[in-house]
């Protein structure tokens, strides 16, 4: 139960854009391809990706701002170039936090229109930051001669979730949209435009692109089909709440339903849950 109220805590605090203690996490580098690399650690904060280029990197979110020094440090264990371009998946600070650290290094933040929006509507501590450059749709990157596609398809985990796609190594980085640590359930924040409804739509286009190899927002790296198996489960957490809603179930039968088949162990009925537990009751009445 311990585990559980922490994991909840865990969660709140990224989604509202607040910094995890003062101890960068512990990282460790998985390598995907000669120049693509994911910076790993246990649950919070996210994972990040680098391609190496003779011209820079392209690193994909950059954790808590604390975490900052470790990554320069897991990078030049393989690339003497510096950062040039940063991508945020999405806006929450376990994967943007890191962004006016990484500017300071002349770094690119690159994020989508919406995440802006929700990152500009959110409390501006000293560690806040706009992004250099924000795009509606697509955005194609060329670095070294090497190409990372950006793409926004729709609501999810947020309104603003972004995939980024190596279409050299055939690996996709989902963010959070992705979400492979099995202590983790499928998580949306309503407060940032997140849907239930529309994620499984937006899953879809997301498995339209020509990949192999997926990085989750947490966890460990994956493939297409476990993405594949993960829109099923967002397909049926859907279906399940629509469907006791129009049985007429209590509050209390749709949070025992979510604690025992889709992993909200106890968290379901926490105060630290309560505004995704609503939000998901309201999108589905």
């Amino acid at each position: 139960m311990v585990a559980l109220l922490f994991g909840g805590a865990l969660w709140v605090t990224y989604l509202h854009g607040e910094q995890l203690g003062q101890a960068p996490a512990r990282l460790n580098l998985v390598k995907l391809s000669d120049d693509l690399y994911v910076i790993h650690n246990d649950f919070v904060p996210g994972n990040s990706t680098a391609l190496i280029t003779d011209e820079g990197v392209v690193l994909v979110d950059d954790k808590f701002a604390v975490d900052h020094d470790a990554i320069l440090a897991e990078l030049k264990k393989v690339t003497s170039k510096p950062i040039r371009y940063v991508v945020n998946t999405h806006h929450h600070a376990d994967h943007a936090g890191g962004n006016a650290r990484m500017q300071q290094v002349s770094a690119q933040v690159i994020m989508s229109q919406q995440a802006r929006e929700n990152l500009a509507s959110g409390p501006r501590d000293v560690q806040w930051s706009d992004p250099n450059l924000a795009f509606e749709h697509h955005l194609s990157l060329q670095l070294g001669g090497k190409r990372v596609e950006l793409y926004h398809l729709g609501r999810g985990h947020t309104n603003g979730d972004v995939v980024v796609y190596f279409p050299a190594a055939r690996v996709l980085v989902a963010g959070d949209l992705f979400v492979s640590d099995p202590g983790t359930p499928l998580r949306i924040d309503y407060a940032a435009g997140g849907s239930a409804k529309e994620y499984p739509k937006t899953l879809d286009a997301v498995l339209q692109l020509d990949f192999d190899t997926v990085v989750p927002g947490h966890g460990t790296v994956g493939t297409k089909q476990e993405l594949r198996k993960f829109r099923e489960t967002a397909v049926l957490l859907r279906n399940r709440v629509h469907e006791m809603i129009l049985q007429k179930r209590t509050r209390e039968e749709i949070a025992r339903m979510l604690e025992t088949e889709f992993g909200w162990t106890g968290i379901a009925r926490q105060v630290l849950m309560i505004d995704m537990f609503d939000g998901l009751i309201g999108e589905m009445q």
